[in-house]
């Protein structure tokens, strides 16, 4: 086994390393060697809709970016809102799942934010209560939610987002919307039920954690609730770091809810991450067929793969450009999250060659989804080997070669 002189080790342990094999040919300069990432925000679309993307695919390509525990939503059919409901995506993931997956259980029943889901029954089996996708309206019901899952030892995990305020909005409320003629989705739409969240979260003492902030405003009530003792973390997404409206096109690839904002915005999320606002990123890797993302801007559906590309992309963007250390993105992307939703670290971990340019097409993905914004961008970092519980579950096939 080797001492690794010369690769650069971050965040694992040498115990850990020891567990994976032998990597004596990765004991290089180019090589960096990390713990496998933890992505608290990912559709796998299975069951229910497999045509978009299987625990199998999804799987695979969470390991193909380094990625070794993920947390699958429940917008799926049937939504897991009782342990019936589960059993079908915990027996898909036990047959196909090649990394760990940990499902959440939805809030309320369906989805629909009417009546309480069965959470004293979910709670054993899932990592968190989430209504992903839809933001709970009822505020009392929400509040119920808080109550219970505290008692439970469990977040409450929320999209947070005011129906009355969408108003048929697509893309963000901007100068792009307004200059070419789309209904806009406003800021408001989403600070506003984070401000309710938080108040509530306050009152009632719950853990909580508010998926894909997007908005200045988000980040200015969640840096004053921690700032007042409420237990809240939060995440964002690689897109609303690297991107804005002013990158809109015509184009599908190019929706997602919460929609690209405005440049200060994103300036505002990149100040978020480096100060310890936003504790985390998370990719909302959501894949659809090519058919729901031809529609443009206003017909295809809200959603963007990720998975694969947001350790190359950030490395690229962020660390070399100097906005963020190495040590902070691991942290962003694996020792944070794992922390905050109490997932034990199994010593994963992946070997990348950090010097590595490629560019982003669809045949370097393995996810069944390819809409991505960052379409043709080059990045720097490919990652060469994944470990999960000690077995290799990615491997470029150059080194077998």
């Amino acid at each position: 086994m080797t001492r690794f002189a010369n690769a650069k080790v971050v965040g694992c342990s040498p115990a850990a390393l020891a567990e994976g094999g032998d990597i004596s040919s990765f004991d290089k300069a180019e090589y960096l060697i990390l713990p496998g990432f933890c992505d608290v925000h990912v559709h796998f679309r299975e069951p229910g809709f497999s045509y978009k993307e299987t625990i199998g695919s999804g799987t695979r390509a969470a390991a193909h970016g380094g990625v070794t525990t993920v947390c699958t939503m429940p917008n799926l059919k049937p939504v897991p809102d009782c342990l019936e409901n589960l059993k079908p995506q915990l027996d898909r993931i036990k047959q196909d799942g090649v990394i760990e997956v940990l499902p959440y259980g939805s809030i309320t029943v369906n989805e629909q934010g009417e009546q309480l889901a069965d959470l004293e029954g979910l709670a054993p089996q899932v990592v968190a209560f989430s209504d992903d996708g839809r933001g709970v309206q009822d505020s009392g019901l929400m509040r119920e939610a808080m109550e219970r899952a505290r008692a439970l030892g469990k977040l409450v995990v929320a999209h947070c987002e005011v129906n009355e305020l969408l108003r048929g909005g697509y893309i963000h409320d901007g100068e792009y919307a307004r200059t070419h003629g789309h209904r806009g989705i406003c800021s408001e739409s989403e600070w506003r039920e984070i401000e309710r969240d938080l108040k509530l979260a306050d009152e009632t003492g719950c853990a909580f954690h508010v998926c894909h902030v997007s908005t200045k405003e988000s980040v200015a009530l969640i840096r004053d609730a921690k700032k007042s003792g409420v237990d809240v973390t939060c995440e964002t997404a690689p897109h609303y770091l690297l991107l804005d409206e002013r990158d809109l096109r015509e184009d599908g690839s190019f929706k997602m809810n919460p929609p690209l904002r405005g440049p200060d915005d994103r300036e505002a999320m990149l100040e978020g991450i480096c100060d310890g606002t936003v504790d985390m990123i998370a990719t909302d890797h959501a894949p659809h067929s090519a058919q729901e993302k031809s529609k443009g801007l206003e017909g295809s559906a809200f959603g963007i793969v990720g998975i694969e590309t947001a350790f190359p992309l950030l490395y690229r963007f962020l660390v070399e450009k100097g906005i963020l250390t190495l040590e902070k993105l691991v942290a962003l992307m694996s020792t944070v999250p794992r922390s905050r939703f109490s997932i034990p670290d199994r010593g994963d971990w992946a070997v990348w060659n950090i010097h590595e340019e490629w560019t982003i097409s669809p045949e370097t993905m393995l996810s069944m989804g390819k809409a991505t914004p960052f379409m043709g961008w080059t990045v720097k970092g490919r990652c060469l080997k994944t470990i999960h519980a000690g077995k290799t579950v990615w491997e470029d096939r150059r080194i077998s070669e």
